[in-house]
């Protein structure tokens, strides 16, 4: 539910009658953003998991630095890419990075750079619509 791509896929799913699951930093995050139940399936984590934040300090490069509120925004990227148990991974992730990245380990990552470090380390695909030939793969589908 962050501005931008975030809420914009989520209208998306919404629009195109699809499931969706939403992971939240915390419960009230973005409330007004979200649409009022009209019959889609709508699922939602209302707070990362405890082993949500120890995946996330395993990937972010200074997890001892960030405030509580950065810790539970990153947090919930490891929902997002393995799912609510941690165990049930996406097939692939859509994002936009400004510097294109697939890994995250770029410095223009930005947050979702912590999303694409868990999925470049389970193996997790990526098709980051600041690539090109990414956006022409997405928009061929």
């Amino acid at each position: 539910m962050s501005p931008g791509a975030d809420q914009a896929f989520y209208r998306g799913a919404r629009d195109g009658c699809g499931g969706v699951e939403l992971y939240l930093p915390w419960p009230d995050f973005e409330a007004g953003a979200r649409l009022g139940g009209d019959g889609e399936e709508v699922h939602v984590l209302p707070r990362p998991s405890e082993d949500a934040y120890e995946l996330a300090a395993r990937f972010h490069p200074s997890w001892e630095g960030l405030s509580a509120g950065a810790r539970h925004l990153l947090a919930r990227d490891g929902h997002q890419v393995l799912g609510a148990d941690l165990a049930t991974p996406v097939k692939f992730v859509v994002c936009w990075t400004p510097d294109g990245s697939l890994d995250g380990t770029g410095p223009r990552a930005g947050g979702t750079g912590q999303a694409l470090r868990i999925a470049h380390h389970d193996g997790i695909g990526v098709l980051n619509l600041a690539r090109p030939d990414h956006a022409c793969r997405a928009a061929r589908r």
